[in-house]
């Protein structure tokens, strides 16, 4: 975790994440929480991902599992589904998903950065394997085969010329998914570490873990008076009264309505 050191510089959280993770809900929430210390992310290939927070590069990575877990606590996030991405021209969009039978007769690409822990590829295997899951969506789109990767990959590389569907397996013939997972190193787990795990894992501001909420401050406004008892004693009585009283004009000692007085004969 970045501290503060001889220079005096504020704490930073580091957050790297691999290509398709979208952590934009659990940023905005830090950034509610702990406004005192800025989030920086860092995207870094799938491939380098565990090793970045492993020597420290990051404080924490959202990574995409199976991946080397020596040295790294992980906790799982969510499960993505796994799609083949094809033209749109193409004979297999007829179907709202696809069998790994379907594939039989197509080319599936392989790129080196694969994060699918396949025990058998399905389809036909190309000449060469792509370097990069980005080339291996440009030979798609050239028509040269076509590819297997987690859904949010499939968007975060979206073409015009391309789409995608479901890829559903069997028993016999079970089809690998990609989980998403929180990782940082083994060991004492900071407090703005345990704020960040709270935050993915949804527990509320009042969660004894972590630092807790920042407290507000009082906001300095205007102090009104107190109001006046309308019953004050200083405040004057109506007119009119008792039999007798003081009244409007009229018979003496009247405090009834005015008028002539009377005469006497």
């Amino acid at each position: 975790m970045s501290t503060p050191d001889e220079s005096d510089e504020p704490p930073v959280f580091r957050l790297a994440h691999v290509p398709g993770v979208i952590p934009d809900k659990w940023v905005r929430k830090w950034g509610e929480r702990v406004p005192d210390v800025p989030l920086q992310l860092v995207t870094v290939p799938a491939a380098e991902a565990a090793d970045r927070v492993r020597d420290g590069s990051v404080d924490a990575v959202l990574l995409r599992l199976p991946t080397d877990r020596t040295g790294l606590h992980a906790i799982p996030l969510y499960t993505e589904t796994t799609v083949v991405v094809v033209e749109k021209e193409h004979v297999l969009t007829v179907a709202d998903e696809l069998s790994v039978e379907d594939l039989d007769d197509d080319v599936v690409l392989h790129p080196h950065d694969d994060t699918l822990a396949w025990d058998e590829l399905p389809g036909k295997p190309a000449i060469a394997r792509p370097d990069t899951t980005a080339g291996a969506i440009e030979l798609v789109a050239a028509g040269v085969g076509v590819l297997i990767v987690p859904q949010s990959l499939a968007r975060l590389h979206h073409r015009k010329s391309l789409t995608y569907r479901p890829l559903v397996g069997t028993e016999q013939r079970p089809v690998p998914q990609s989980q998403v997972a929180l990782s940082w190193p083994e060991g004492e787990t900071s407090e703005l570490m345990e704020e960040f795990i709270g935050i993915v894992r949804g527990r509320t501001v009042n969660s004894t873990r972590g630092r807790g909420p920042t407290p507000k401050q009082p906001k300095q406004g205007k102090q009104q008076a107190p109001k006046q008892d309308r019953r004050s004693s200083h405040a004057p009585k109506r007119g009119g009264g008792r039999r007798g009283g003081p009244g409007k004009p009229g018979r003496p000692g009247s405090g009834g309505r005015g008028g002539r007085p009377r005469r006497r004969w």
